[in-house]
């Protein structure tokens, strides 16, 4: 399925690139710091839907316009006025966006400088891999406005950083905001750079993830995904099944052979789901 990369977003920029095996998508609302309403999910949902059908893409890259922030936040000013039943709406939109990325079969890649905070630090823990910059700043501020997370800050970063700094962060709001070695540290974040190596390093893990086999790359990031709600021995079960799925699908053959004849492997990019 090919992404209409000539569509015009209100919010978004989207390209594809590397012979459309990667969709980068830019928040672009840069003067407000990026910040989330009903638009910008809105068109992440039906960008993201789109993509998660497509067996050509199989990277996604998030980032926000501009150096300060990746995602500062929701739109206060566009979300002060909800009623109780818009509300509710809002944050069950945002909930279905940060659960698409999780579920679905690409890996999302957030690049992350400047802020990240509330719905943007919601946003990037549903993405795969977090690559962050030293500038990068992730906190859930939303009690210093009288609010609670709602696009899955108290279910997802308790996962990610364990339950005291989890609580830490959402209870105290501005008062604990973890800088980008911190959340590394504490499991938040994949990688941190300096500023000016953000796209050099982005880059060189799409291409390692480019070079992997494709339907591996994509039941490894479902086993993985699948494990923070399963029993352990269900969970073994489900990874020793897709480890004999392995063989008819004719990557690992391929990736063997490669290894063997000290060559690199040629994956196809159209195979077989296990």
């Amino acid at each position: 399925m090919q992404l209409d990369i000539n569509k015009t977003y209100e919010t978004l920029l989207v390209e594809t690139t590397t012979h459309g095996a990667v969709v980068r998508i830019i928040i672009n609302r840069p003067t407000v710091l990026n910040a989330l309403n009903k638009t910008v999910l809105t068109e992440l949902l039906a960008v993201l839907s789109t993509v998660a059908k497509s067996q050509e893409i199989r990277v996604v890259t998030l980032e926000g316009s501009g150096e300060k922030a990746f995602v500062a936040g929701a739109d206060i000013a566009q979300i002060q006025q909800l009623t109780t039943t818009e509300a509710l709406a809002f944050a069950e939109l945002g909930q279905n966006v940060t659960s698409l990325m999780e579920s679905m079969p690409q890996i999302v890649v957030a690049k992350v400088q400047g802020f990240a905070l509330g719905g943007g630090c919601e946003l990037a823990m549903a993405c795969d891999i977090i690559v962050a910059t030293n500038s990068a700043k992730f906190g859930q501020p939303e009690v210093n406005l009288g609010l609670v997370p709602g696009f899955g800050g108290t279910q997802r970063l308790a996962r990610r950083v364990g339950l005291p700094v989890a609580l830490d962060m959402i209870c105290s709001g501005r008062g604990r905001t973890l800088q980008a070695q911190e959340a590394f540290y504490a499991g938040l974040v994949s990688r941190v750079v300096e500023v000016e190596r953000l796209e050099a390093e982005t880059s060189a893990l799409v291409d390692a993830l480019l070079a992997a086999a494709p339907d591996a790359v994509r039941t490894c990031k479902r086993l993985v995904r699948d494990s923070l709600n399963m029993e352990l021995g269900a969970g073994l079960r489900a990874e020793s099944t897709a480890f004999a799925h392995c063989w008819p699908v004719g990557e690992a053959s391929e990736g063997m052979q490669a290894f063997l004849s000290k060559r690199a492997p040629a994956f196809g990019s159209k195979r077989p789901q296990p």
